[in-house]
């Protein structure tokens, strides 16, 4: 039965309201009903506001245990939101790192490797790698000094040595780097000559580079230090690279004719200044034996002439055994000839000589020396004498 039909419940109500009693009431009794929209708002402000605390103080559910729930949980909130703030401060530098600590915007301190703190939202912290060995190529044509051009091809690298600087002073380090080697460059470049910056002079043209390019880099704060340049290619553009090798080789066979040639001199000129010395040498020394000889025979020839002077016949014949025996002494064979006689005596010295050795009287071996030829042909000789004194004398008469 429907609940406005006469007869139902009798009350002609609708369920959700009350007894007859309570008409015109919500929430009264048991009887159940849709929820008040409006309420539930108020009580929602109500609980909100003592939490901030701005709403009243009522008795039962919005009461004074309420406003004492609200302030703790926002007690709670906030050590949460503390807690979480310092833990966004907590950072880590590498060990091939420095961190840069800019404090509302201004540098405050570099830290070193290890785990770091720093407020967060008040301290900006940048880390810059210190260690690795960066690289900027760079490759242009240039002027040389005897206005010729060059293809040049060079690499630098260079490190992070102040990193403060490298991160605060200049806006755009690596461009500055780039614009600064250009420059350094072209200044060395239009200093030298092409053929030094061909052939051996590169070496040379990199230190230079270097030096300027890093006093370029303490000018301008970069905070950072080259470490090496390398020319890693010069020659001439491509359109006249034909031309430039037939000029490198004719200067290289320039440069190995003089060698040579410095080579032969060098060979030659000694050479000929040691046998012109040799020669002056062996001069002197026949000038000194010429001089000591002609010396030593006035000497000899004035000694002879005194004692010739004290006795002149021995004198003379010893002058005339001394000759013979000088005379014989450079022959082999001796012809003798006896006046008054047919036969000539001969004497073979040479075959004499040639002999084997001869026994003494003790049965020792003997060898015939010159000495020993000199006394057999005296003997000789004397035994001559003795044999044919008239021809002896005839013989030295007739000298």
């Amino acid at each position: 039965m429907a609940w406005n039909e006469p007869g139902g419940n009798g009350n002609n109500h609708d369920p959700w309201s009350g007894g007859g009693d309570n008409r015109g009431k919500r929430g009264g009794g048991n009887d159940q009903g849709p929820p008040d929209l409006d309420e539930a708002m108020r009580k929602l402000q109500d609980r909100l506001g003592g939490i901030f605390g701005g709403g009243k103080k009522r008795g039962g559910f919005g009461g004074d245990g309420g406003g004492k729930g609200g302030s703790g949980f926002f007690i709670v909130l906030v050590v949460l939101a503390a807690l979480f703030w310092a833990g966004m401060g907590f950072y880590t530098v590498d060990q091939q790192e420095r961190g840069i600590v800019l404090r509302l915007g201004k540098y405050h301190d570099t830290v070193q490797p290890g785990l770091q703190w720093n407020p967060p939202l008040i301290d900006e912290v940048v880390k810059v790698n210190t260690t690795r060995i960066r690289t900027h190529d760079h490759r242009s044509l240039m002027l040389t000094a005897d206005e010729n051009i060059v293809d040049v091809d060079m690499t630098v690298q260079y490190v992070v040595s102040d990193p403060m600087q490298f991160a605060l002073k200049v806006r755009d380090p690596g461009d500055s780097l780039a614009q600064s080697s250009e420059s350094a460059l072209r200044h060395v470049v239009g200093t030298s000559e092409m053929h030094n910056i061909l052939t051996e002079g590169r070496d040379t043209l990199a230190l230079q580079v270097q030096e300027r390019l890093q006093r370029y880099m303490e000018n301008y704060t970069t905070g950072l230090s080259i470490s090496k340049v390398n020319i890693k290619n010069a020659q001439a553009p491509r359109q006249v690279q034909d031309a430039f090798d037939d000029v490198i080789k004719a200067r290289e066979d320039e440069q190995r004719a003089k060698n040579e040639a410095e080579a032969y001199a060098n060979g030659i000129v000694p050479e000929a200044r040691g046998r012109a010395q040799r020669l002056l040498e062996e001069a002197n020394a026949y000038r000194e034996e010429v001089v000591s000889k002609a010396t030593g025979e006035s000497s000899r020839f004035k000694a002879l002439l005194a004692e010739y002077q004290k006795a002149p016949e021995v004198t003379r014949e010893r002058l005339y055994i001394d000759a013979l025996q000088e005379v014989l002494a450079n022959t082999g064979k001796v012809m003798v000839d006896v006046e008054g006689g047919n036969n000539m005596m001969y004497l073979p010295l040479d075959r004499l000589a040639e002999k084997q050795p001869v026994r003494d009287s003790a049965g020792r071996s003997v060898r015939l020396d010159e000495n020993t030829l000199r006394q057999i042909t005296d003997q000789v000789l004397e035994e001559t004498r003795q044999r044919a004194p008239a021809t002896s004398s005839g013989l030295r008469e007739g000298r």
